[in-house]
């Protein structure tokens, strides 16, 4: 058995209560409850979209990579906005 084998049964787990806290969670802010540790709740959904979107498998591109896309996407907006006007 491969050590990524041996592990799916605890990743499953973690997945599961991650899920259930989640939900939980989410419920505590529709309600109008503010939650005591707003940054695991972060952490918790970006584990969820990760795992839904299989990101597990690829690893993470260069802070680099992804800063190039920020001015284009705020010259693409400003122009927009610009054609709005």
């Amino acid at each position: 058995r491969s050590s990524s084998a041996a592990s799916r049964p605890t990743n499953r787990k973690k997945n599961i209560k991650d899920l259930v806290n989640l939900l939980f969670d989410t419920s505590l802010l529709s309600s109008g409850f503010s939650l005591d540790e707003p940054n695991v709740f972060a952490s918790r959904i970006h584990r969820m979209i990760k795992l839904g979107l299989s990101l597990d498998d690829i690893e993470e591109e260069p802070a680099a990579a992804s800063t190039e896309l920020v001015p284009a996407a705020a010259e693409a907006g400003a122009s927009a906005m610009e054609e709005v006007d």
